[in-house]
């Protein structure tokens, strides 16, 4: 029976635990997680998941009610107001702490509610977008959830492996491990498997959040979850998400009202007590005013608005791994992409296998086929092409003795094969890698040497191919006298031929990347291919094929002469994948919101740099858990929709809080001169407190609401002037009112404190649901209506508010009948009000179209 182990310490890695007590040789190592080179049974798994637990560093099965529910009462003004209603019941005020607290608790549950719905809804997606592992279970290789890793699990480890938890190496060949999330080092560390009786220390480790750029390994598994190296660094790198600029916005101008808040809620405190009202009416008073200004509804506007983008994009084939990154994809004005996939139509075809004099080659197909079929590295397409015409080629006799796997510095993979006593390295990769390596040539069956003069020759050919869109693999073999190979042996190859690949571009690409353009997002396409396919591609897609731009050109270059290159490049070839990261990186220093869609093993690095990264759903593990957003499709149009999404979610969420402050601002100012005027309270506070939560429904209509096309158009930033301009020109508007209509209520109606209180709960409330249809708009309201639900909720409150006075619960609120005439007056100011604010919204601009800032290329 499985006898839990202790936890393995002293990973090795920058920052390691620490190591008393920690096993050094990996018979220890197998002897102290309990476990053998052949792995579990899944009786055994399933034992040591219940002691250990899942595999992860938080828990994302779905939403826990009870902390959604607490953290509904984490604000300092909803504990006031819970504090003021316990000391009106223990003062005998019942009936006002009973009010108090129902307003309370049916605000709180508003939030509860939508906060649980959009918590659920993105616990959804992160499962369906979970990654897997290879492990070895019941004796046979078998993929299972990341989350069912257990502690002497073998995981099997190949190129564009994610990493999914703590293990030590027991085979390993030609392995490069990319550990940037880890250690930050942007190069990848190359690994070796720990000798059964040697020590074992940092280059036979491997670490969760980490990937397998080539080679491929297995290794046991010793530490999961939270004791791996990756949790005692972060606790997670998606619960500790890095704070957009949306997610700042909004802090920030919480943090701006909270300061408001206090100062005048401190002064009308003071002010009072000092006019000698009761100290209780008092505090009440200030209490419930606070939560008149604050835009307590904010986390939650934000959080439905973004849940309800996310479920959308998710009916368009775009699942959303980072809520907050809805905004990035909004804001995004550039994008990044390669061109295999998503501007061609991904299924790659071997157009023809020729020998070096272009000439179809039955020898050149049957290498190259030997080569794809032998291979260990992971699938791609262009072997899966050559495997197509397996049919034309017998590989009988032939059996593999070795391999040497593809990485991204050498761009060439050998197998070794053998037939009798006779061995032969055939190698395949980039025509440049593949001559590098090579000392003579195949002509006409006869071996003859690669001259400067032959090879330029090649070269020449090379560039006519990749003029007509063909991507060109070369072909070499060698002679060997041992059934063993490795990176040395790849030396004297004699080229045998080449391999044309073809992968045209999607129909109407050049329509998508132009409607893209029209929307303020520019296209930049980033590739490994030559340059002479990338300025076909640029030329096909209407780009400048004076735009492209090589690594090469970008090797040796300033942090200042690399940025401006990249500013004007459209179009980037034979990029390697640190390249990548800084092209991103550079752009984003320029200002620019920066989105870059991959889906290899070399664009994880990329992708964690971007602002927003994208991949798609049959991206290899390494890419998907470094993406933002994932897409269904490897479709740009699918990727607009998630641009409009994004785009959507931020303008609902700017007109909650423009449309809140201003009328909270004009609410306090106007409570504030008003109950140091008056010789009572100008609104009790359960008034206060109804008509906060009244005004706050259709508020939590507007993520619904439709936005207007104009600012949909060019990608939109925070603009605190404009919203401070809202505020302030708005909320003094506002007061303007207010006081026109206390002077109208006290003058000639001549009103008492109950009908002066009614009047202008009725008029305050149905004045901020005005506002709300006039401000959500930067056109005429009757040019632009809400959305079906604003507008129903709006309306129904509405008819509540004017029929709350005559109603049977009114005196329960301090409300009494208003008279016809003061009735039709208070309707008067609302629709006046409403003219007002149509004319002031022109000048403040909160709403307007933003500028482009598309960047240039």
């Amino acid at each position: 029976m499985f006898k839990p182990a202790p936890a393995l310490k002293g990973a090795g890695v920058s920052r390691p635990r620490a190591t008393s007590g920690a096993v050094t040789t990996l018979g220890e190592v197998l002897a102290r997680v309990v476990a053998s080179p052949a792995g579990l049974t899944s009786t055994e798994a399933a034992g040591r998941l219940g002691v250990f637990g899942p595999n992860r560093l938080r828990d994302d099965d779905g939403n826990h009610p009870l902390a959604i529910l607490l953290r509904q009462f984490r604000s300092p003004m909803v504990l006031i107001l819970l504090g003021a209603a316990t000391l009106s019941f223990l003062l005998g005020e019942i009936d006002e702490a009973i009010i108090v607290g129902v307003i309370v608790f049916a605000s709180s549950g508003l939030g509860f509610y939508q906060e649980y719905r959009a918590g659920n809804a993105v616990a959804e997606l992160r499962r369906r977008i979970a990654t897997s592992s290879m492990v070895l279970r019941d004796g046979q290789s078998r993929e299972v959830p990341a989350a069912e890793i257990v502690p002497g699990d073998i995981i099997i480890l190949s190129a564009g492996s994610l990493i999914s938890a703590d293990a030590v190496l027991i085979e390993a060949s030609a392995l490069h491990v990319d550990e940037a999330a880890l250690t930050g080092e942007s190069f990848p560390a190359v690994k070796q498997p720990a000798a059964a009786g040697g020590a074992v220390d940092a280059a036979n480790r491997v670490h969760m959040g980490t990937s397998v750029r080539s080679g491929e390994g297995r290794a046991v598994v010793v530490e999961t979850g939270t004791r791996t190296e990756f949790g005692s660094i972060a606790t997670s790198v998606a619960a500790i998400e890095p704070e957009t600029s949306f997610a700042r916005g909004t802090r920030r101008f919480g943090l701006l009202m909270t300061q408001i808040m206090l100062v005048l809620v401190t002064f009308v405190l003071v002010a009072n007590v000092l006019l000698g009202r009761p100290v209780l009416d008092s505090l009440l008073f200030a209490a419930a005013l606070a939560v008149g200004i604050t835009p307590e509804l904010l986390p939650a506007i934000v959080s439905v608005t973004l849940a309800q983008g996310a479920r959308r994009l998710t009916e368009r084939g775009v699942l959303v791994r980072r809520l907050m990154a809805i905004e990035n994809l909004g804001a995004m004005n550039v994008l990044c992409t390669d061109k295999t996939g998503t501007l061609t139509v991904g299924q790659v075809g071997l157009t023809s296998a020729v020998d070096v004099d272009g000439n179809v080659s039955a020898a050149t197909l049957k290498w190259a086929m030997l080569n794809a079929s032998l291979q260990r590295a992971m699938p791609n397409p262009l072997d899966t092409a050559i495997l197509a015409r397996c049919n034309e080629v017998d590989l009988i006799g032939y059996e593999k003795h070795g391999d040497v796997p593809y990485d991204f510095e050498r761009k060439r993979l050998s197998v070794l094969v053998g037939a009798g006593q006779q061995w032969t390295l055939v190698c395949k990769g980039a025509v440049a890698a593949v001559l590098a390596v090579s000392t003579t040539i195949l002509v006409h069956g006869v071996t003859k040497p690669l001259t400067d003069g032959r090879r330029r020759t090649e070269e020449r050919r090379l560039a006519d191919w990749s003029g007509q869109g063909l991507r060109v693999l070369a072909v070499a073999t060698r002679g060997m006298n041992k059934a063993v190979c490795q990176i040395s042996d790849e030396a004297d190859m004699i080229l045998v031929g080449y391999l044309l690949f073809s992968d045209p571009l999607k129909p109407n690409i050049a329509a998508t990347i132009a409607a893209l353009r029209q929307n303020g997002v520019g296209l930049k396409v980033i590739s490994g291919d030559n340059r002479y396919v990338a300025a076909h591609v640029a030329e096909s897609i209407g780009l400048s094929r004076e735009t492209v731009v090589s690594g090469v050109d970008l090797e040796g270059l300033t942090d200042l002469a690399f940025a401006r290159r990249v500013t004007q490049a459209a179009v980037f070839a034979e990029v390697a994948p640190d390249q990548k990261q800084r092209i991103i990186a550079a752009l984003r220093k320029a200002g620019n919101t920066v989105g870059y869609m991959g889906d290899g093993i070399n664009d994880a690095p990329a992708l964690r740099t971007a602002d927003i990264g994208i991949s798609v759903d049959n991206a290899v593990d390494a890419a998907k858990a470094s993406a933002d957003v994932i897409l269904l499709k490897q479709d740009l149009n699918v990727l607009l929709d998630g641009v409009i999404a994004g785009r959507t979610a931020f303008g609902n969420t700017i007109k909650y809080i423009a449309i809140t402050i201003s009328a909270n601002l004009g609410n306090m100012i106007s409570m504030a001169i008003a109950s140091l005027l008056l010789p009572f309270l100008p609104m009790l506070p359960t008034q206060i407190l109804l008509n906060n939560l009244l005004s706050d429904l259709p508020m939590l209509a507007i993520s619904t609401d439709r936005v207007d096309a104009e600012l949909l158009i060019w990608p939109r930033q925070w603009n605190f002037g404009a919203l401070l301009r809202s505020m302030f020109g708005f909320g003094l508007l506002s007061s303007c009112f207010d006081l026109l209509t206390f002077f109208l209520i006290l003058g000639p109606f001549h009103s008492n404190a109950p009908l002066f209180q009614t009047s202008w709960f009725l008029e305050s409330l149905l004045t901020e649901l005005a506002v709300v249809a006039a401000m959500r708009t930067h056109k005429s309201l009757f040019r632009s209506l809400p959305g079906p639900l604003l507008m129903w909720t709006s309306a129904s409150v509405a008819v509540i508010a004017l029929a709350l006075p005559y109603l049977p619960v009114a005196g329960f609120f301090g409300l009494v009948p208003i008279p016809g005439l003061l009735l039709v007056a208070i309707l008067v100011i609302v629709v006046a009000y409403v003219a007002a604010t149509e004319l002031l919204k022109g000048r403040l601009g909160v709403l307007v179209p933003a500028t482009s800032t598309s960047a240039t290329g």
